[in-house]
């Protein structure tokens, strides 16, 4: 039972080899964080039984209102409600609070889900972490 970054030891067949007109960047992002090892920019839970979970991207952070919060984690807390399969979040430009949040769940339709849902969030986070918009599909 361990969590951290996802990084492979051997390339495969299709991997990006460079950043166009951009070989450091290449390098800094993807080779740089962990010497010897390919950066793939996602975090990674693996039980205990050797499974492994995609636990989201670790650079995909929103800042709302000078609040740094990570994607991941919002999508964590909705996707522990009994009717949520599975929900992405992501930022958009916001012209008072920088980025503003919105947030995509699918499961089943409900009137009440998108407030209880806010209301969730709100409680295991923060007011400022609920989304301004969401589309249940």
């Amino acid at each position: 039972n361990i969590s951290g970054a996802l990084c492979i030891s051997q390339a495969w067949p299709g991997m990006a080899r460079t950043i166009y007109n951009d070989h450091k960047r290449y390098l800094e992002t993807y080779l740089a964080p962990y010497p010897g090892f390919f950066f793939t920019g996602d975090g990674v839970y693996r039980s205990s039984e050797g499974y492994y979970q995609l636990t989201g991207r670790l650079d995909d952070i929103i800042n709302i209102s000078g609040h740094r919060l990570g994607t991941a984690e919002v999508e964590d807390i909705v996707n522990h409600h009994v009717a949520v399969a599975e929900s992405a979040v992501i930022g958009y430009p916001h012209d008072i609070k920088g980025e503003g949040k919105m947030a995509v769940f699918l499961g089943y339709t409900q009137e009440t889900l998108t407030a209880e849902l806010r209301e969730l969030i709100s409680k295991k986070i923060a007011k400022y972490a609920a989304p301004e918009y969401v589309q249940v599909t």
